[in-house]
């Protein structure tokens, strides 16, 4: 599918400079720049790219200023990081979609199906199921019995939903992942351990994503939630009873211990480890590899470090902390001369 300079512009609310009439078919970064393709600039670090990229078109800040003439047609936009994300939304958009049944797929007679779902080979469908419209099931999921999914939902290779948990509308889960299974629950007896019943679900709101091979876990009673917009990258474990505020990012390796609350609109690094039962307020950014283990109460905070504390404050110490050999070494000095002089 090919599209025009002046095409792109008018979609993006921007303005050409140079052929309107340029077509573009793909992306490409703009140190990879081949003709035919559309590329973005958005970090200064990449400016001196945009003089030689061999990419037809260019999607630029409109206050950017250069310094030379390119050969490139340019389209000036207010954010080109943002723009370049909605064209990259509308080529997904425009792709054509799998669709119908494999005839190596099961799917429960109980089980309900809306218009153009695509299920594929060795998929399962369970008892009960609800499935809605547009719905994209790709090979080897295993959707258990008495799932609920909304509609426009895309569940990727080998994902496995446990039974009775909710998926909403727009969802996104990527390969591997695993929704439902059993919550981290035992209870310490003479003997060993007593496994205590999940009998809980998992419930995801509109317009989630999670990526490859997180495991979100079922309640132990009532719901795990993941709520809109929430966005987990790859590898993350999200225990029993926890909920995720709206539109909270986490990034790969993070894990959240059981009952946790988290609030809205919080950013969380790689590696970001949660205590479990505490509560983090709206809007925190915390730091790669930090460790919570403390409720926290104020929203708009920025904390790193393990166990985590306010940003500045640990910056300052790390700061410290790499003067500590030479500190020792003056502290030792200064003894040695309160002892030479306590001796005379």
């Amino acid at each position: 599918m090919e599209f025009t300079a002046i095409q792109i512009a008018q979609f993006l609310g921007g303005h050409v400079e140079g052929n309107p009439d340029a077509k573009v078919s793909t992306f490409a970064k703009i140190e990879e720049g081949k003709e035919g393709a559309i590329s973005f600039l958005s970090n200064p670090k990449y400016t001196h790219y945009i003089y030689d990229t061999e990419s037809s078109i260019v999607l630029i800040d409109e206050t950017l200023e250069l310094e030379h003439p390119v050969k490139a047609t340019l389209i000036r936009v207010k954010n080109a990081y943002e723009c370049v994300a909605r064209l990259l939304q509308m080529y997904n958009a425009a792709k054509p979609k799998k669709t119908g049944i494999s005839p190596k797929a099961h799917i429960s007679d109980t089980a309900k199906l809306g218009t153009n779902v695509y299920v594929g080979a060795f998929a399962v469908v369970g008892d009960g199921a609800v499935i809605g419209d547009n719905v994209q099931i790709y090979p080897n999921v295993v959707i258990d019995d008495n799932v609920v999914i909304g509609d426009n939902v895309t569940i990727y290779p080998n994902v496995t939903v446990y039974h009775e948990c909710k998926i909403g509308n727009r969802v996104i889960i990527h390969a591997g992942a695993v929704v439902g299974a059993d919550g981290f629950g035992f209870a310490p007896n003479e003997q060993g351990y007593d496994k205590i019943p999940q009998i809980g679900n998992v419930v995801i709101e509109d317009d989630v994503e999670i990526g490859a091979n997180t495991c979100i876990d079922r309640s132990t009673m009532g719901s795990t939630i993941i709520r809109k917009g929430v966005k987990l990258d790859n590898l993350i474990q999200v225990a029993h009873n926890v909920e995720i505020g709206e539109n909270t990012v986490m990034a790969a390796q993070g894990g959240i211990a059981g009952s946790t609350k988290i609030g809205k609109w919080c950013m969380f690094g790689g590696q970001v480890g949660m205590a479990g039962h505490i509560s983090i307020a709206d809007q925190t950014h915390v730091g790669a590899q930090a460790g919570i283990t403390n409720t926290i109460k104020k929203s708009g905070e920025t904390i790193i470090g393990s166990p985590a504390w306010d940003a500045k404050g640990f910056m300052k110490s790390a700061a410290l902390f790499r003067r500590l050999p030479d500190m020792y070494q003056q502290i030792n000095e200064i003894k040695k001369k309160i002892d030479s002089n306590g001796d005379k």
